[in-house]
């Protein structure tokens, strides 16, 4: 029999495990998944904790219900991938052989790579993310009793999960004081590595006013060198500051550990894979899904669906022998919330930046491309249920792989 071994239980590891054991033969592939506890979240649930609209319950599940019956789940920390010897050690001691290797182990927050960020007495008390569960939670609490003053809300560097969460994070956060009474008591600063807040000319035609309209400050081409805990200060490397009584930061996002120790990836520990086909560029036993791989499209959970799409057909094709024909494009689809119960949505791949438009059907929608309405927020709520009961499960969705132009308006050249 031959292993399949998928390190990561979250949402690409969780949808690849499910497909592929609906798709190969159970005498001839044994599948197992490894994560380090049985605990699933939601992750874009994360982003609406602050603010109440869910409860940090409420975007938790068990990982176990999620993954088919007939795979096994081995719960650990991941010591090394020996891509020479094809297993995997866990740090229990656990020694996993492998025939074919999935890493969907995303990223992770890390704001001990930024000085001062996670000083003690500070991280958690005027410094919070919320790209966390522990860290959405903990800035729950204290938006619950906070009585203004700076709010600043800054991405340290690219990539990071969700592109769009920190702006989602800046709209909310002015439609929750507004809504409180309070908005004449914060000033709101957004604090961003991009030489703007929308860097495609198209987005930022439909969204750049939002910005000034709702009085947000924009800090641009800001590469933070560290933030001073004791003075409540963002410094730069070019020496700029930016004081704040609360902050609310994105951490560099970093791979795993262990894809550094065992010689994986790159700098930031994600592993380079070929960005069509999602198979690694060193070893043809390797693939990477996900936020875990170095692909040049958005780390969201969209992307990791359209991915899968691709990669089980590659994958079938692969342990067969036969060339690869799947050809992934780099669609995503992400939601952005901009408070007051309205949201825009935005499609789009390596090659084409958002358009105008409807989606999914041309000319009805019901959702609109680059507009605000309310029946895209709903969109955003609702797509909770299709992720637990249609995405996790490995059922289809009406929406395919590749990036359609229908119900786009092109702009003329």
């Amino acid at each position: 029999m031959k292993n399949l071994v998928i390190l990561g239980g979250g949402t690409a590891g969780t949808m690849a495990a499910n497909k592929l054991r609906k798709a190969l033969d159970k005498v001839e592939w044994q599948i197992t998944v490894v994560d380090r506890h049985d605990k699933h979240d939601y992750q874009p649930g994360y982003l609406f904790i602050p603010f109440g609209t869910y409860t940090p319950e409420e975007v938790t599940r068990s990982r176990r219900k999620y993954v088919s019956d007939d795979i096994p789940i081995v719960y650990g920390d991941i010591d090394r991938v020996d891509a020479e010897a094809r297993t995997v050690s866990l740090t229990n001691g656990t020694v996993l052989p492998y025939d074919q290797l999935v890493i969907a182990t995303g990223v992770t927050p890390r704001p001990d790579q930024t000085p001062g960020m996670d000083d003690e007495g500070s991280w958690y008390v005027d410094v919070f993310d919320f790209y966390t569960h522990e860290g959405a939670t903990a800035l729950a609490k204290k938006l619950e009793t906070w009585k203004g003053g700076k709010l600043v809300v800054q991405v340290v560097e690219m990539p990071i999960k969700c592109p769009v969460a920190p702006l989602e994070f800046v709209f909310l956060a002015e439609s929750f004081f507004t809504e409180r009474g309070m908005r004449d008591q914060v000033e709101i600063t957004y604090v961003t590595p991009l030489p703007s807040a929308f860097t495609k000319p198209i987005c930022s035609e439909h969204m750049g006013h939002l910005l000034t309209e709702r009085k947000i400050a924009l800090e641009s081409d800001y590469m933070v060198e560290r933030v001073d805990s004791a003075e409540k200060m963002l410094v730069s490397y070019d020496e700029r500051q930016v004081p704040y009584d609360l902050l609310v930061t994105v951490p560099l996002n970093m791979g795993a550990d262990f894809v550094a120790r065992s010689g994986l990836g790159n700098e930031l520990n994600l592993v380079p894979v070929d960005k069509h086909t999602l198979l690694s560029r060193t070893y043809d036993d390797i693939w990477a899904l996900g936020d875990a791989n170095d692909i040049p499209a958005s780390k969201a959970g969209s992307v990791a669906h359209f991915e899968i799409e691709v990669f089980i057909d590659n994958f079938l094709e692969h342990i067969a022998g036969k060339p690869l024909t799947g050809s992934f494009d780099g669609h995503a689809n992400c939601f952005i919330e901009t408070g007051y119960g309205k949201a825009m949505l935005i499609d789009f791949n390596y090659d084409t930046e958002p358009l105008p438009g409807k989606f999914p059907v041309p000319g009805v929608g019901p959702m609109s491309l680059l507009k605000e309405t309310k029946v895209n927020h709903m969109g955003k709520l609702a797509f909770r249920w299709a992720y637990w009961n249609v995405l996790m499960p490995g059922r289809p969705m009406p929406i395919g792989a590749a990036m359609s132009m229908t119900g786009k308006d092109v702009p003329v050249a």
